[in-house]
């Protein structure tokens, strides 16, 4: 029954780009603009170009299957492409902002004002066991699986809203992606590896200046950022450190993405009306937050941030989102 529903073909099919991929071409656009404006100084404009191309050509490719094959089935194909191809749009923010001066001191020093400390520097010692390691561990790789998980409750059983749904999480990304470009704070684990984590300890925060523009930044190069704390032998603490490796950059600290875009997840699970779905997926979303400043990825006004902007995208685009 399932699978007949899955792949019978609609009757009035969907003729031109959803709205998610309407928000992909738009972010696309804007910076292509911004790479041809800045086009000296990028470090390799040319395979970004490309990238947006490849991105283009991905949409098109799959918005032709569905064309031939409408239904359910293709229709996911088209947003599980856009959703699969954020993580390639993730590092490119780094490419773009690295050429505006670093704003890291600004923040830390806020951080400093508001706690009188670094959380970031002190918590993830002071409850440096296994259990809280991997406990936080597991929130902050959950990331992606939650996403997954909403968007695939939608699907399945609130497929009218389906559409909707996908919409609010790209959009959410995107918007993210362009406060990044224009905001670029790297975070604790590689602003306190540039300074000196001595002079975190007592409070002074130096300016970095186009430090990152000049960095040759090589991913299987660990002296970039501080070692990732927590404990070494844990299941968790490996995936974590494996999914870092695999891409992550001195981009996109504040607001902490990993909190909002989890913030409007939370909101999408609590519109479904499933408490199962809602308070399954709670703890993971708590985790997440306090594991962003703990493995030092993020200030703790990030997060913050990450929670109020969260809240202000899921009820943007939910409003601009129109059948």
């Amino acid at each position: 029954m399932i699978l007949r529903q899955l792949f019978r073909l609609e009757t009035k099919p969907i003729r031109g780009l959803l709205w998610l991929e309407w928000a992909m071409v738009v972010y696309a656009v804007l910076t292509t603009i911004l790479i041809a404006i800045t086009f000296s100084r990028m470090h390799d404009p040319m395979q970004m170009l490309w990238g947006r191309g490849q991105a283009l050509l991905m949409t098109l490719a799959l918005w032709g299957v569905y064309r031939l094959v409408p239904c359910r089935m293709t229709l996911l194909s088209r947003v599980g492409g856009q959703l699969l191809f954020l993580g390639w749009w993730y590092p490119d923010t780094f490419e773009l902002n690295r050429i505006y001066p670093n704003l890291d001191a600004f923040f830390a020093n806020v951080e400093q004002q508001i706690f009188g400390f670094q959380p970031a520097l002190t918590l993830c010692n002071d409850y440096a066991s296994p259990v809280v390691s991997e406990l936080l561990s597991l929130g902050y790789v959950s990331y992606y699986p939650i996403i997954a998980c909403v968007v695939l409750f939608y699907f399945l059983f609130r497929y009218e809203r389906f559409l909707r749904t996908s919409f609010v999480i790209v959009a959410s990304f995107f918007l993210f992606y362009v406060i990044f470009i224009m905001l670029p704070v790297a975070g604790p684990q590689f602003y306190y590896q540039a300074v000196g984590t001595d002079q975190i300890a007592q409070g002074v925060f130096p300016h970095l200046g186009d430090y990152f523009e000049h960095l040759p930044f090589d991913l299987n190069n660990e002296n970039h950022s501080l070692p990732i704390p927590g404990w070494k032998d844990g299941v968790f603490y490996r995936l974590l450190v494996d999914a870092h490796n695999a891409g992550e950059r001195p981009t996109a600290a504040f607001p902490s993405s990993h909190v909002g875009i989890t913030t409007v997840v939370m909101w999408l699970a609590h519109e479904a009306r499933n408490r199962k779905l809602f308070f399954s997926l709670l703890p993971l979303a708590v985790l997440m937050f306090f594991a962003t400043f703990y493995i030092q990825a993020h200030y703790v006004i990030d997060a913050i941030a990450g929670l109020v902007t969260g809240t202000a995208m899921y009820f943007l685009f939910r409003w601009v989102y129109r059948e």
